[in-house]
């Protein structure tokens, strides 16, 4: 499972975001589950970062979100995400892909 949160993040502000975004990013991937990811800062805009993290499947990524150390270290930086779905599967040649969720069915 994939995981992409992006950041609209004000020039002056780069400095601490930064900080606060690689505080973040080492809790996460101190999690159970955790299989790899990255920051990034975009090229054309610096104002807009990206945190993507990478999961053995979501219930890892939701039980990490649910741990103590989460919530006190990433929860807060992950709450200033662009509100905008987040969580992707990731889509191999011919695979079959999930089919909807109750929420996509409504």
């Amino acid at each position: 499972m994939l995981v992409v949160n992006r950041f609209r993040v004000p020039e002056d502000d780069g400095d601490a975001f930064r900080g606060d975004i690689e505080a973040a990013f080492a809790v996460l991937a101190a999690q159970r589950g955790y299989v790899g990811g990255g920051i990034g800062r975009n090229l054309d805009d610096p104002t807009l970062w990206v945190l993507t993290t990478t999961w053995e499947n979501v219930g890892a990524y939701r039980r990490a979100l649910s741990t103590y150390d989460v919530k006190m270290g990433a929860v807060r930086l992950l709450s200033r995400a662009i509100d905008e779905p987040s969580a992707y599967e990731p889509v191999e040649p011919g695979a079959v892909l999930n089919v909807g969720s109750a929420r996509s069915l409504g």
